[in-house]
């Protein structure tokens, strides 16, 4: 973030993440303790109707919330939350984003709201949300 005020409309959060693989799904299911089979388990999901296994979504969150994390420091974040817009494929190459949406003041600190996005390399999004930091 820059050391001035940011203003409406500028981009402060920006991370590109590799591919997502079989590998990270079962990592994640280890670390997360999530270990529903449509997430590793490709019989699984093709008996479900899907055509592959895909992403926990809350992985996909916290790739948004590394992202947040890596460009504002954690003791200036005053909310995060998300809403889950799409399925997100294995192989799927995510970008985060998050730019300044609004320019506010709560108990005399001086905020932004960032509006954030987690898409999918054909720009789909995966999970849209909003951070309140202070300035």
């Amino acid at each position: 973030m820059t050391a001035t005020k940011p203003g409406v409309g500028e981009r402060i959060v920006h991370k590109e993440f590799p591919p997502i693989t079989r590998h990270r799904l079962a990592l994640y299911c280890g670390a997360s303790g999530d270990h529903n089979p449509i997430h590793v388990d490709l019989d699984f999901a093709k008996k479900a109707g899907f055509p592959d296994v895909f992403s926990h979504g809350m992985l996909v969150m916290a790739y948004l919330g590394q992202a947040l994390t890596d460009a504002v420091p954690p003791s200036r974040i005053r909310s995060f939350s998300t809403r889950f817009a799409a399925i997100t494929q294995l192989g799927a190459k995510l970008t985060c984003e998050g730019t300044v949406a609004e320019l506010l003041e709560q108990d005399g600190e001086k905020r932004a709201r960032l509006a954030l996005t987690t898409k999918d390399e054909t720009g789909e999004i995966k999970l849209a949300g909003e951070a309140i930091i202070a300035l």
